[in-house]
């Protein structure tokens, strides 16, 4: 009877929570190892443009443009929902970090 109970209820759950943790560990070491690193020049870009997504400059939404405006293949005023000021921080931007 006991070793019943056992066998249905306490050994499912055990082996489930034993497999979860596993998985754990292996997620924890698999995003330490497979990490990508950020440029924080082109996030910094993505919070300098209006963030609309829009596509109007040609790339797939802002964070296309930014790395288009870091690696030189754009310029500022491709962004039309941009205002000028942002515009001028941008080249701003770009000049001192660049």
């Amino acid at each position: 009877m006991i070793l019943s109970i056992f066998t249905t209820y306490f050994l499912p759950a055990i082996v489930l929570a034993a497999t979860g943790g596993i998985f754990g560990v292996l997620i924890g070491i698999c995003s330490k190892v497979f990490a990508v690193q950020v440029d924080d020049r082109i996030a910094k870009l993505i919070e300098m443009l209006p963030g609309y997504n829009c596509g109007a400059c040609g790339y797939p939404g802002c964070a296309g443009m930014a790395e288009g405006l870091a690696k030189g293949e754009t310029q500022p005023a491709a962004c039309k929902p941009a205002k000028e000021e942002q515009r001028e921080a941008i080249r701003q931007f770009l000049k001192e970090n660049f």
